[in-house]
């Protein structure tokens, strides 16, 4: 399948190439509109009763989330002062009334909560009409023209602005700092600059891919706006790193005296179909997200699996064509020694594994033991959920949201939004039946909703434990509702604050059984507000996350059967990710909950981690584990169909794939180094949690605790029930067998039977690799025999 895909590929460089580019050309304007069409929030789930809490505030109240948040202070004059509350209406009535929806002020609506303690700042609240970025943009200076007032200007519309503008600059600083340093490390490891740079049209293949998938997501639905950031970190690290592979079978092809089509067959049928394994592992590990109904993780599941798929088309399409053209011109242009081609022979990886393969035992328990201390700090994770503080410091919109919990009514815009549904009557007994058109009203009266309607209710609610204060915030005549504000003294994220919530929601008659309406004349009660939204935010990533496990860990476990015919290293494989998945999680609760790397890193810790971008580490870390799991794997399989001998194929595979693995590695963390300077905080944690996963992946997992574990377990590795063989036959895509950078050396099979020599007057003699010769073994099923190379 491979073999023939090279053929093709070589066959149409010259196409693909043309195409590529003028598609490349074709989709930029388009890449580039995203900007400004991305949604914030997206971290609720549609179904729970907080979102259908905020939905009704929306819909039944006339009263609809502000949208901008305007804050007035005056270093000695209070509010209370006229002349105070003439500057502020003055420059409200400027607003152009066709984008200004609603306006409410301390003076309008008489709420106390709306002035400072101090009494010398308020804040005006701003709905805005249509277009929101647009009504804020034609407004924005305008609401700043209070006369002898400092105003600061917040809420959700001017937060999204700044995250957008944030994002924006933190993708153009990361690609200026990531492209100088890929180029110089693509240099040292390949000496010549034609073959550093090809990582990087790949990469930037895939940048742009990434923004035209995101931009055509928004077509179809919302995306988050911190995907960007998230996705294009993907595409650039995983372009680089499947072209490191790519280019390195091609170069090893070409030194070997391959011609240029040969090199790219043969690369196509060893890196390419290791490339191709990897990138389908990792997009199915991305698209686990979608069995999630929060927009943040579809959004980013959908829009990163997409772009893991263009990295890899690139690298199997755009970059084999590039090299069919170059052919042994890739190595012009060298600028300092070859790194990247040497020999699978001695060096630090021959004594690494080496050792590893005379201690197995004790490496499988250092490991495991420094595997285990980094997770710890799980055991202790708090929860949390995304608010102003993902900006930086000096962001005015945080600045605003800050002033106003500290210097206002605690939890004055989080209070808990508690929505009373009443039991009604008729108004007057219905008329008595009469013919047609007689005695009969269109529709029947019932009795209005007054505030008294939720006054028995509000009293039990007043008595509860840290309430501060019940008052009704609205009333829907239509719905029959009574909507109640429920202030409180602690943080919206505490648990005195989620059992507040547990306790409103479980709140029934004495003696009555669970699940009875509070009152006699309540028939439902829905509970909104922050600390709901987070309570029915975990409670749906824990009710789904088994889901995505199961699907995630048996479509990878599929995929690796295909690729590895047995059922043990699957099984060892999803072992192993979970201990990487352990330690990444466990160093960011030490560095983001715990605080240790604030300072270093430049955010605010908020004594939790947010717990749908764990979510989202997780499925990263598991794809890109596996990244490096099948590039170890698939030469210790060719290894183990050439010699039979478990020992030294894993010592053979750790020998040949290490330096390379780690080049990988070390290129994919200068691209996530480069993203973690993003100024905003969730960037930042996942870019951590992706760092450290590498890092312990690539160094303590596929370095040392993945092959001591398969020297341990001996020929198991490879144990496969005879039903299962036949169906393995089929599905089976085998990477031939030969070693890298010896194209011309192949299999000899003998066909008679075991013990027979072979009728034809016994084996063919080829060429075989140098420092190594030829000899008979069993196949590995024990139905014949084979000639194989082994090292002297």
């Amino acid at each position: 399948m491979f073999e023939r895909a090279g053929h093709l590929v070589y066959r149409g460089r010259w196409t693909l190439l043309v195409l590529s580019l003028a598609a490349a050309l074709l989709v930029a304007p388009l890449g580039m509109e995203l900007f400004g069409r991305m949604a914030d929030g997206g971290f609720e789930d549609p179904r729970a009763d907080s979102t259908t809490a905020a939905r009704w505030s929306d819909d039944w109240y006339g009263e609809h989330a502000p949208d901008v948040v305007v804050l007035y202070h005056h270093p000695s004059v209070k509010a209370r002062d006229p002349r105070y509350k003439k500057a502020v209406h003055d420059a409200l009535r400027a607003l152009p009334a066709e984008h200004v929806g609603a306006l409410a002020t301390y003076w309008t609506t008489g709420s106390k909560l709306m002035v400072s303690k101090d009494g010398r700042s308020t804040y005006a609240l701003v709905t805005l009409k249509g277009d929101k970025q647009a009504g804020y943009a034609a407004v924005a200076e305008r609401l700043r023209r209070a006369t002898n007032l400092q105003v600061s200007i917040g809420g959700p519309v001017p937060l999204l602005k700044e995250l957008n503008d944030q994002t924006a600059a933190d993708l153009a600083r990361a690609e200026a700092i990531s492209m100088p340093v890929l180029l110089v490390l693509l240099v040292v490891v390949f000496g010549s600059l034609v073959a550093a740079g090809l990582p990087l049209l790949v990469g930037a293949f895939a940048v742009l891919g990434a923004l035209v998938l995101l931009r055509l997501l928004t077509e179809v639905t919302e995306v988050s706006v911190f995907s960007l950031n998230v996705v294009t970190m993907l595409g650039l690290g995983l372009a680089v790193d499947y072209s490191l592979f790519v280019l390195k079978a091609f170069r090893e092809e070409i030194a070997a005296g391959a011609t240029s089509e040969q090199a790219v067959v043969r690369t196509m049928a060893t890196a390419g179909r290791t490339v191709a394994f990897s990138g389908l592992t990792v997009a199915t590990a991305l698209l686990g997200l979608l069995v999630f109904p929060q927009m943040f993780l579809r959004s980013i599941g959908l829009g990163a699996a997409a772009v893991v798929l263009v990295a890899m088309g690139a690298a199997l399409v755009v970059l084999p064509a590039a090299l069919g053209v170059l052919g042994r011109r890739v190595n012009a242009l060298r600028l300092t020694p070859d790194l990247g081609n040497g020999g699978h022979s001695g060096g630090m990886w021959h004594a690494v594994a080496s050792s590893v393969m005379r201690r197995p035992v004790l490496y499988f328990v250092a490991v495991a033991a420094v595997l285990v201390a980094l997770a710890a700090p799980f055991l202790h994770v708090t929860f949390g959920n995304v608010d102003h503080r993902v900006l930086p410091a000096d962001s005015e919109s945080r600045r605003v949201a800050e002033i106003v919990d500290r210097d206002f009514g605690r939890n004055s815009m989080a209070a808990v939004d508690v929505h009373v549904l009443v039991e009604r009557s008729f108004a007057e007994a219905p008329a008595r039946p009469g013919p047609l058109g007689q005695g009969h009203a269109a529709i029947s009266a019932v009795t209005p909703v007054t505030p008294d309607d939720a006054d028995p209710l509000a009293a039990r609610l007043r008595r509860l434990p840290h309430v501060t204060g019940v008052d009704v915030a609205g009333l829907s005549q239509d719905n029959g509702a009574v909507r109640l504000a429920v202030r409180y003294d602690v943080d919206p994220m505490s648990a005195e604050a989620q059992r507040l919530v547990t306790a409103i929601r479980t709140l029934s008659p004495p003696g009555s059984p669970p699940g009875s309406p509070p009152e006699p004349n309540v028939r439902r009660v829905v509970v909104g507000g922050p600390t709901a939204a987070q309570m029915d935010l975990m409670d749906s990533l824990a009710a789904r996350l088994p889901w995505m496990a199961l699907v995630v860990g048996s479509v990878t476990a599929v995929l690796l059967f295909a690729a590895f015919g047995s059922v043990v290293l699957p099984v060892k494989a999803l072992l192993m990710n979970v201990l990487s998945i352990g330690a990444s999680l466990g160093v960011i609760v030490w560095a983001f909950q715990d605080g240790h790397l604030a300072s270093v890193l430049g955010f605010t810790s908020t004594g939790t981690v947010e717990a749908t971008v764990t979510v989202l580490i997780l499925a990263v870390v598991f794809g890109l584990s596996m990244d490096y799991e099948l590039f170890l794997l698939s030469r210790v399989r060719a290894e183990w169909l050439r010699t039979g001998d478990n020992t030294a194929a894993v010592a053979a595979g750790l020998r040949q794939t290490g330096g390379v693995i780690t080049s990988a590695a070390l290129l994919l963390l200068v691209v996530i180094g480069a993203f973690s300077t993003a100024g905003i905080t969730i960037v930042k944690l996942l870019g951590v949690g992706l760092f450290v996963a590498i890092v312990v992946d690539a160094t303590l997992v596929r370095a040392l605790l993945v092959p001591a574990t398969m020297r341990l377990m001996g020929g198991a590795n490879w144990w496969l029930p005879r039903p299962l063989r036949a169906l393995h036959r089929r599905v089976e895509l085998r990477e031939p067998a030969a070693a890298p950078g010896t194209p011309a050396v192949r299999e000899q099979p003998c066909t008679g039977e075991r013990g027979r020599p072979r009728a034809e007057g016994g084996p063919r003699w080829e060429r075989i690799g140098r420092e190594r010769d030829r000899v008979v073994r069993a196949t590995p099923d024990g139905t014949g025999w084979t000639w194989v190379e082994v090292d002297r």
